[in-house]
């Protein structure tokens, strides 16, 4: 069953059996979301992969950086004749000195980027023309407690609850019980239940769902089967 907001609160208050007069939604809310950023944080997915376009413009060699972004993937141009390419990622430092040396400084075509700082990334050589930009990154992902936006994903759901409820509960129940400082042995259980149900996300998540069984073979696991004993 897919999660709403409601249901989701529900099912947190049931398996502790503490009523909203402790957990108030305001509590949960917290709660929920910081779980949520865990498993975003922890696995790479596809489900928060995000495209962009916009135009480099002519002598400027800042681009503003999508509000919604967490990480970039690739940056790819395109110039008027429809010819595309990427840039090469490079650290800040590598751009403070290709600016500081007069003979890399003129305008010309694009060839690198780097994350300047949380409102722009910066491009060298400075564009000569203007040229279609493609970011691919990875954006902010929706959560469940968001009730603004239409449609809510309190009512309509997100990716995890949609898909992955047990993962999602168990990362509500760990943070949890470690707010209702609750009994260790609880907290251990709910613990491990979230630590395996990660680990089939992530499988699925980088595993099989990057791979192609024609090129790559079908995925097998390993068994940890003991011996029988003599």
């Amino acid at each position: 069953m897919a999660y709403t907001l409601d249901n989701l609160r529900t099912d947190i208050r049931n398996y502790t059996e503490v009523s909203s007069s402790v957990l108030s939604d305001s509590v949960l809310d917290t709660i929920i979301k910081n779980a949520e950023n865990k498993i975003y944080r922890a696995i790479d997915t596809d489900e928060s992969v995000f495209y962009a376009t916009s135009n480099a413009i002519v002598g400027n060699r800042y681009v503003t950086i999508p509000t919604d972004l967490r990480a970039i993937r690739y940056v790819q141009f395109k110039d008027q004749a429809g010819n595309q390419y990427y840039l090469e990622q490079r650290d800040t430092s590598f751009m403070a000195e290709y600016y500081s040396t007069p003979s890399t400084s003129a305008v010309d075509i694009p060839k690198y980027y780097s994350n300047w700082d949380e409102t722009f990334w910066v491009v060298a050589p400075t564009p000569d023309k203007t040229y279609e930009i493609t970011i691919s990154y990875d954006k902010e992902p929706d959560t469940i407690t968001d009730t603004t936006s239409t449609p809510a994903p309190a009512t309509t759901g997100t990716y995890l609850s949609n898909k992955y409820q047990d993962l999602l509960l168990y990362g509500c129940l760990v943070n949890t019980y470690a707010y209702l400082k609750g009994p260790a042995d609880m907290l251990q259980y709910y613990q491990q239940a979230f630590n395996q149900a990660l680990e089939s996300y992530a499988i699925e998540q980088i595993g099989i769902r990057r791979r192609d069984e024609y090129q790559d073979g079908e995925v097998r696991a390993q068994l940890n089967v003991k011996p029988p004993s003599s």
